[in-house]
């Protein structure tokens, strides 16, 4: 187990970020608003979560302890695998997934790609008594460094991670063509605000 990650950020992708090591460099699995707050050649310290399979090794990072926890938590219910949960804390915030599951909440936990309504009952039914209580805490942590993409990044990185959460480029597109004003109105875009428009507008389509 690989409980997280301390080193230098070597180099950032739409899907996943390099962080430096001794030497070595992890490539580390994260979700959109994780990459959008770092920065190249910073300190960073990443919760982590390592997903060993026969073929692969994968390392996935965390803003966060809190979802690093969750993201462990909801692979216990069956039919929830890596991606899946991946997808499930980038749509929504720890304590948005926490109190849908809590209040039996159905149609917030079907905004996620790849979850339907038996999806999120059955869900709901393995994971209410464990999942526990909304704790109020901050979608950030500090070991983050503050800081959000310029105008012309967003776009590429909610595109990703629309794709990645498994829709398809063309209604990746839309989307993020329908998110566009909203961007506009800050000059500071948040990714992951964005991001969870764009599935709204997906989801609604």
């Amino acid at each position: 187990m690989i409980a997280f990650v301390r080193g230098q950020v070597a180099a950032l992708g739409l899907t996943s970020v390099v962080v430096e090591v001794g030497g070595i460099g992890l490539e580390l699995q994260c979700a959109p608003d994780t990459i959008a707050g770092l920065r190249h050649g910073e300190a960073v310290t990443l919760p982590t979560s390592l997903v060993v399979r026969e073929d692969s090794l994968t390392l996935f990072g965390f803003a966060e302890e809190d979802e690093r926890q969750l993201f462990e938590l909801v692979q216990t219910a069956s039919g929830v695998g890596p991606k899946l949960a991946q997808a499930m804390l980038a749509v929504l915030r720890p304590d948005v997934l926490r109190r849908a599951v809590a209040t039996e909440d159905v149609r917030t936990l079907t905004t996620v790609p790849g979850i339907g309504q038996k999806g999120a009952q059955r869900i709901i039914l393995e994971l209410k008594d464990r999942i526990g209580a909304p704790t109020g805490g901050a979608q950030a942590a500090s070991s983050v460094a503050a800081g959000a993409p310029v105008a012309a990044e967003w776009e590429g990185q909610v595109h990703a991670g629309l794709v990645g959460l498994g829709w398809s480029a063309k209604e990746a597109d839309k989307a993020v063509a329908a998110v566009a004003p909203e961007a506009g109105l800050t000059t500071v875009p948040d990714v992951a605000a964005l991001l969870r428009s764009a599935l709204r507008t997906l989801s609604r389509s």
